[in-house]
């Protein structure tokens, strides 16, 4: 037997160790004198027994009765307490705490401490069986046996809570209703273990499409219920449930049979939609109510104008997906001049959407293109694009001009993008000095390490990275100091419009003194007039960029402007 023996008299140490060794020879005893000392060594050993005394200097035995109660290790050892007192009160207390006996010091002899131990030992095995019989009989009243997931008794206990939760934290609360549509068919036809499986496969398959601290239940049938708790963004939602309705176009395989299904969602949100549990299931249901009627296969926000706001991004993402295979983008590219000589130094690529013979311009697409991961294949095509036209101006002169792209975080976390960029250098035959990649600084907010992996992994290729819109949102000089960043491309709000304001231009004064400080190539976005142009030659910028110089142009129109033969 291996004993914890924590007592900071020493006395009474020595006497207890005496009984115990007459009754068990062979028995292990660890020593500690306090109560810190006490839970470092139940923390690095495995106890039979702790022998814990009551009173002791700065924390006592109740303390550390509570504290090894909270531990992982809690419920691998029984407690027996000790204490001069023989206060009835003391000994119900520590009792109630988790103690498993309690021995007055002026009882203990072998006898009496043997048997203690002993029965110790058999209230915590059955305090462990009963524990164990609790949760089990817990798991069968909240979880659903078909499925796993937690059910509907538990979905009316969470969502409540949530909502108390979020009265003081005052985020948002989604909840998200669904149902599969035409269940009952399949049940009918197919039989009801394929309507238990299509069941199952679903909750896999829904499962998959989670990212967070979403909550997940049966609330029975074929109807399920999402928590979603503290949103910031509505988008999130829209992310999610989109996501769970595309899991649907991939037919079902089961025993033999291939059954094809689809879901009707609605959503509530708290507390736009209702200030209860009650009121946010009602409203959420009506929302599911309306998909189901309008067709099925449908989202519907119970909220007119957040259904609007959905139904728009979900016609941009159906009209971004047909767009890449019909190939309805193009690149348009503006130039990037010397300062010191205003000859062409470099191009950055820009993308065009045109659907319908209608011109898209970013803002009204990528944040979609970016939820929907749609802008990992975009982005590749628009990579292909430009090192192809980069090229070809290469050879039609002289001038070796850069290449500017850019990279969304997004893509900066798929482990292919490396891979990607390299083979596409080598099949058009460019010197990756001559690329560029401008990251914004929400890719470095991220503090995701693939994301760094792969700005070091593209740098490493011999390409260079820029610091797109250096001077809004929240500028980091940490990031100059821990990335490979070669330029730092200053926002066009960081230009002072004139020379009335000294403050804007002693801040750009100072940001281009730090950024030539620490090696940088200067990049100025924005150069829309002779001021700024004059301006930016004072402060000693590398390279001009803007309407000043030339709007984003299309290819052709550079190749006329700045390449002809023999140049």
């Amino acid at each position: 037997m291996n004993v914890l023996l924590v007592d900071d008299d020493e006395v009474d140490r020595e006497r207890v160790k005496r009984i115990l060794k007459r009754s068990q020879p062979s028995i292990q005893i660890t020593e500690a004198s306090t109560v810190d000392k006490g839970i470092e060594a139940y923390n690095s050993n495995a106890f039979d027994i702790v022998l814990l005394d009551y009173k002791m200097p700065r924390r006592d035995g109740i303390e550390m009765l509570k504290e090894l109660r909270c531990l992982p290790k809690d419920g691998s050892v029984a407690i027996v307490m000790m204490s001069t007192s023989e206060d009835e009160q003391l000994a119900l207390e520590c009792l109630r705490f988790g103690a498993q006996d309690f021995v007055p010091k002026s009882d203990i002899t072998k006898a009496r401490l043997s048997r203690a131990i002993a029965h110790a030992h058999t209230r915590f095995e059955l305090e462990k069986e009963l524990w164990q019989s609790y949760k089990k009989v817990k798991q069968l009243a909240e979880s659903d046996s078909l499925t796993g997931l937690a059910n509907r008794y538990l979905f009316d206990e969470t969502l409540k809570s949530s909502i108390q939760t979020n009265e003081r934290a005052h985020h948002k609360i989604a909840l998200v209703l669904f149902d599969i549509d035409n269940f009952k068919f399949v049940n009918d036809t197919f039989g009801h273990n394929v309507g238990d499986a299509l069941l199952q496969r679903t909750v896999t398959r829904v499962k998959s499409c989670m990212r967070g601290n979403e909550l997940f239940y049966r609330l029975g049938g074929d109807e399920f219920g999402i928590i979603i708790p503290t949103i910031d963004e509505i988008k999130y939602v829209h992310s999610i449930v989109n996501r769970i309705k595309n899991i649907f176009v991939k037919p079902f395989e089961i025993e033999g049979v291939k059954v094809t299904s689809s879901v009707s969602i609605g959503i509530a949100i708290h507390p736009d939609n209702g200030n209860t549990a009650q009121e946010l299931y009602k409203q959420a249901d009506i929302a599911m109510y309306r998909a189901k009627k309008q067709g099925k296969n449908l989202i519907c926000f119970f909220e007119h104008d957040m259904q609007e706001q959905f139904s728009k991004r979900y016609l941009i993402e159906q009209q971004l997906r047909e767009s890449i295979i019909d190939k309805s983008f193009f690149l348009v590219y503006q130039p990037i001049l010397y300062a010191n000589q205003y000859e062409l130094a470099g191009v950055e690529a820009l993308l065009r959407w045109e659907y319908k013979s209608n011109i898209r311009a970013p803002d009204t697409f990528i944040s979609v293109a970016e939820d929907t991961n749609l802008i990992r294949e975009i982005g590749k095509w628009v990579i292909q694009e430009a090192f192809k036209k980069i090229a070809e101006w290469h050879g039609l002169s002289n001038l070796q001009p850069e290449l500017s792209l850019n990279l969304s975080p997004k893509q900066l976390v798929d482990e292919q993008l490396v891979d990607f960029i390299q083979a596409e250098l080598i099949h058009y035959d460019l010197d990756p000095r001559h690329i560029q990649f401008e990251l914004t600084e929400t890719a470095f907010l991220d503090n995701s390490p693939e994301i760094a992996a792969n700005i070091h992994k593209i740098s490493d290729l011999g390409c260079k990275i820029a610091l797109d819109d250096f001077g809004t949102g929240f500028s980091s000089i940490s990031h100059l100091r821990n990335f490979p960043i070669d330029t730092v491309k200053i926002d066009k709000s960081i230009l002072p419009k004139d020379n009335s304001n000294e403050k804007e231009i002693a801040l750009m004064n100072g940001l281009c003194m730090m950024i030539k400080a620490l090696k940088l190539n200067i990049v100025a976005e924005g150069v829309e007039t002779e001021y700024h142009k004059q301006l930016c030659h004072s402060f000693n910028v590398d390279k001009l960029q803007g309407f000043y110089f030339s709007k984003p142009i299309s290819p052709k129109e550079i190749t006329s402007n700045y390449f002809t033969k023999g140049t």
